[in-house]
């Protein structure tokens, strides 16, 4: 099918909830994506932050086809090996030691707030303003901006919202009444903000004096991306659960929530479930994903590739255009902070052959797969100093 024929059937058969781009991607490999009509792209988007060992790694996809001839569903209602592996290969690797399998981002979200609402003697929930986690009714009663949660108020009683890396704000609002404050270790769509070590440290401090738990969202920061294979060891700190997915599946989609076993141990069955959540199509490609992130030392790679680019964009664009503001972030999670241009730059990227992706009007945001080579940075730098 070309463009227009896909474009209309999209338009003729789906529920219009997303602003699409003016591309129908066909295949890729690597950090290459090629359209409908053969034009070649270095995507530095990612899938938004969900390609991090590029598009259709070898492994992931021989996991995934060798698996998918054996058994794809079977239900929870029975033990299954690729979960159980999938489930002892995430304790090996984290500080985390259950976890419970979920096939999205935000009920990974959701799965945490559950967790911490009945393992604790509290009610409130905490979240930070410009935090995102989520669309569903949990994750959106701790999302921050407005215009995703006015309409479909009322939410889910007893969220309130801090300051983020504001240590006297969290003093003000945590108590004892507190069930659990819920963070991204690096905010993502709030515009890839990075707190103070200091702040994250005084977070977990203020929890264990008021037995609050502390929730880290690292469905876009975890997995390698950030230089560290999960965004809470940039901190030197120990959340007490975990929500993951983009990454995690190298492509595939799933989610999963991660506890300290003592809170693990609060859920009963019946208390929480998923039909989908740790089929064995979704865990073999988590594993095989998980395995190439780790025995290629990819969050090393993110880790010295995201400083080349900063500072290339710092030094080519930040320094000398009047419209750039800002390169920040960690890894391979960045933003450039601009001056209202980031949707026109976006726009003509595809034209360029570059996939670039907008938060608003200021901010463009940059979440390639890590296996991403320095000549492709050059490239897009190249490109933002036209």
């Amino acid at each position: 099918m070309d463009k227009k024929e896909i474009k209309e059937l999209t338009e003729e058969n789906l529920i219009n909830v997303y602003n699409r781009l003016d591309l129908a991607p066909v295949e890729a490999e690597g950090s290459r994506l090629v359209d409908s009509e053969g034009n070649e792209y270095i995507d530095f988007v990612g899938g938004i932050a969900v390609n991090s060992v590029g598009h259709c790694h070898p492994k992931v996809a021989k996991a995934i086809k060798d698996q998918s001839e054996n058994l794809i569903h079977c239900s929870n209602l029975y033990y299954i090996e690729k979960q159980a592996k999938l489930g002892k290969k995430l304790s090996e690797i984290s500080c985390f030691d259950k976890f419970f399998f979920v096939n999205s981002g935000t009920e990974a979200v959701e799965s945490a707030l559950k967790l911490a609402r009945k393992a604790s003697d509290g009610t409130e929930i905490l979240a930070a303003e410009n935090s995102f986690h989520g669309r569903t009714f949990g994750s959106l009663s701790g999302t921050w901006k407005e215009r995703y949660r006015n309409p479909f108020k009322p939410l889910v009683p007893d969220f309130r919202f801090i300051e983020y890396d504001n240590r006297s704000d969290l003093n003000k609002e945590i108590t004892e009444e507190t069930a659990a404050v819920i963070l991204e270790p690096i905010q993502g769509e709030g515009g890839i903000n990075v707190p103070s070590k200091d702040y994250i440290k005084h977070v977990r401090k203020k929890c264990n004096e008021t037995s609050t738990y502390l929730i880290f969202d690292e469905v876009q920061a975890g997995m390698g991306r950030t230089g560290k294979l999960f965004g809470y060891e940039h901190y030197d700190v120990e959340p007490d659960m975990i929500s993951l997915a983009k990454s995690l599946g190298g492509g595939f989609p799933i989610g999963a929530m991660g506890a300290k076993k003592e809170i693990a141990e609060e859920f009963e069955p019946g208390d929480h479930a998923s039909t989908f959540g740790g089929n064995p199509l979704a865990c073999s490609a988590s594993l095989a994903s998980i395995n190439v992130l780790v025995e290629n030392n990819l969050p090393e790679r993110a880790r010295k590739l995201g400083k080349y680019m900063k500072s290339e964009i710092k030094e080519k664009i930040v320094v000398k255009k009047d419209w750039a503001k800002e390169i920040r972030g960690k890894g391979l999670m960045l933003a450039l902070e601009t001056d209202g241009k980031a949707k026109e730059i976006v726009e003509k990227g595809i034209e360029e052959g570059f996939l670039l992706n907008n938060l608003g009007d200021n901010t463009i945001r940059f979440v390639p797969p890590i296996i991403i080579g320095k000549e492709e940075i050059d490239k897009v730098v190249s490109f933002l100093a036209r």
